[in-house]
């Protein structure tokens, strides 16, 4: 992964990379942010496969509404045969919905491909993962055995009166979780994306609700990793804006995303920039 590293721009929320390839596209923001129609999305995957080239490191997208570019990303790799997915995330990212694909539904998508082995969600303290959100989750692809939800402290046993027990796997502390993916899974060939509202609050702020690992838990993974990444992602910058789009406008407020701005929103960026250059550095080694 030492190529350059590839920004696309869409929300102007990423800082300056070392040796970095921005690509503008903020003329996307409104049809792409937080969701998107799989017309949109076929003409985006179109022009981002125009612009990017043959080989480039990793990718990053800015705010977390935008995630579900993780899909074309994962798409263009296929081409060099099948390999698995690794996501950092706080939440499933395989939540059901209706119109398109948005930044909580991608993983489906993703499981679907024949090229993906497999792909693992780790990190996950969200409760979209308990019982009284069992519904709102996609199932095929954990019944297929093409999902696994690595989580902490959320009351998955649900999932074992389904048969879907060994698609769960739950830990006391992101240590145990880091060391047995180590151990398990890191030897295969790996698509990483990371969205940083996996992290503690007090190690990056986004504007989605949370988890628990440190800066150490990803770069942990990361070095397990090594010499067997086939291309990476990262995501969960902050960025204000307001939709034209009344529908995505209600959507959004639904998730009860706070609203950030002036200078807190400027602090929150510059940590954020700080940790994407460690990031970078790992992901280059």
């Amino acid at each position: 992964m030492a190529s350059a590293p590839v920004v696309l721009d869409l929300d102007g929320s990423l800082g300056s990379l070392p040796a970095r390839l921005v690509l503008p596209l903020r003329e996307w923001e409104e049809s792409l942010r937080f969701a998107a129609t799989w017309r949109a999305m076929r003409r985006f995957g179109a022009a981002l496969d125009a612009m990017l080239p043959e080989r480039h490191g990793t990718v990053f997208m800015g705010s977390g509404d935008f995630h579900h570019l993780s899909l074309p990303l994962i798409e263009r790799r296929g081409r060099e045969g099948r390999f698995q997915v690794v996501v950092l995330d706080n939440h499933p990212d395989n939540m059901r919905f209706a119109w398109g694909v948005h930044c909580g539904s991608w993983v489906r998508r993703v499981a679907a491909l024949e090229q993906v082995s497999h792909v693992h969600v780790l990190g996950i303290t969200s409760s979209d993962i308990g019982a009284r959100h069992a519904w709102e989750n996609y199932l095929a692809p954990l019944r297929r055995g093409k999902l696994t939800y690595w989580s902490l402290g959320v009351d998955v046993s649900w999932a074992r009166r389904l048969g879907l027990a060994a698609r769960f796997r739950p830990f006391a502390t992101p240590d145990e979780l880091v060391d047995a993916f180590g151990r398990e899974y890191a030897q295969e060939p790996t698509y990483l994306s990371i969205d940083k509202d996996v992290f503690a609050p007090g190690v990056a702020r986004t504007n989605w609700d949370q988890g628990v690992f440190c800066e150490d838990h990803a770069l942990a993974v990361i070095k397990a990793l090594q010499g067997n990444l086939v291309g990476s992602d990262v995501t969960g910058e902050i960025s204000a804006y307001r939709y034209r789009n009344p529908v995505k406008r209600w959507l959004s407020a639904l998730d009860d995303q706070p609203l950030v701005g002036g200078a807190e929103l400027a602090g929150w960026q510059s940590g954020q920039h700080a940790l994407n250059l460690r990031l970078l550095e790992a992901l280059r080694a």
